[in-house]
């Protein structure tokens, strides 16, 4: 641990640990580490499913639609992969949307503004492939919308038409739509029991724009593996581009452990590495769903644990654990 004694003026959010300070207040503030991550914004967007704007300034400048970036949330914390939704290079920050499913990304959602988080490493993985298609389909399922709204900005910026569709099982988890409608030229949300928008999938609202004989050049579908692969088939007979992200199934985000091979056209390839986006027609979803489910005990176990101690873990949070020592008043 590092002691340092610093004034409000030279408080560094991105270097130490977020505290409130009087103004002319003098603190002595014991650091876990030199260098965190602060959480400058945190909000709920539906149940389980929450908005994080994180100082990180060098993957702002960097990073390019589809990448992802490695979090660390304490020290004895697992890595896990979070694709980036947006970035802001001047205030040097970028935005992702966490769905509060495991241990660890309950744990980051437990989270609020002021926080910190240990280690933000990216950005990671192969930008989408962004080029002007014509008019180009972007389908979010869920938490998928804030995977696939960065490319459909892109593609929008490249000359593409963009018509985006947004599915989820009822209103509630239907996210990012102002941000989605912002950056396509039209919107069609789909919800499962019809509380929002059409009734029905996401398929049925892209089957419909076949049938109607709208000229489709190039589809991105992003969300859970079924609806992926029924996107897919829906598009397979029509020899339409199709682009889905196999990001649920990465764990260490370089290549290194093997825990993302994917099959595509029956060759082994890493989702961190190689991906995370593929040609959908290409991916084997057999493989893919057995080989997502293959740590379920072992997720559950450690969700377990978590949920019946919690408070255990946001001990070992940097901004936490950090704290303000013989603080005084000066003048």
């Amino acid at each position: 641990m590092i002691e340092l004694m610093v004034t409000v003026s030279d408080f560094r959010p991105d270097r130490a640990c977020p505290h409130p300070s009087k103004s002319g207040n003098l603190a002595r503030i014991l650091l876990l580490r030199n260098a965190m991550y602060l959480i400058h914004e945190a909000r709920l967007l539906a149940p389980d499913v929450k908005l994080f704007r994180i100082q990180a300034p060098r993957v702002a400048r960097k990073r390019k639609a589809g990448q992802f970036v490695i979090l660390r949330v304490h020290e004895q914390g697992e890595r896990i992969p979070i694709t980036i939704a947006d970035s802001d290079p001047e205030r040097g920050d970028i935005t992702i949307v966490v769905q509060g499913i495991g241990k660890t990304t309950k744990l980051l959602n437990s989270l609020e503004a002021g926080d910190s988080i240990l280690d933000v490493v990216g950005p990671l993985g192969k930008p989408s492939e962004v080029e002007d298609f014509g008019t180009a389909v972007v389908i979010g399922g869920g938490v998928g919308a804030a995977i696939a709204y960065p490319t459909a900005v892109a593609l929008k910026k490249a000359g593409n038409k963009v018509i985006s569709i947004l599915g989820g099982r009822t209103k509630d988890l239907v996210v990012l739509e102002d941000e989605i409608r912002a950056a396509s030229d039209e919107v069609i949300v789909t919800t499962d029991d019809g509380s929002y928008g059409q009734k029905g999938l996401v398929t049925d609202a892209l089957q419909k724009m076949i049938d109607d004989g709208v000229p489709i050049h190039y589809v991105l579908a992003i969300g859970p593996i079924p609806m992926m692969r029924a996107v897919a088939e829906t598009t397979r007979p029509h020899g339409i581009k199709t682009v889905v992200s196999l990001n649920s199934i990465m764990i260490d985000g370089t290549g290194m452990c093997g825990g993302c091979r994917v099959s595509i056209d029956g060759q082994s390839e890493f989702a961190c590495v190689d991906g995370p986006e593929f040609d959908a027609h290409r991916v084997d979803f057999d493989v893919m769903r057995n080989r997502n489910a293959m740590y379920r005990g072992q997720e559950t176990e450690a969700l377990d644990r978590f949920m019946a101690d919690p408070e255990s873990e946001l001990a070992r949070v940097p901004g936490h654990r950090c704290r303000l020592e013989d603080a005084e008043v000066e003048g």
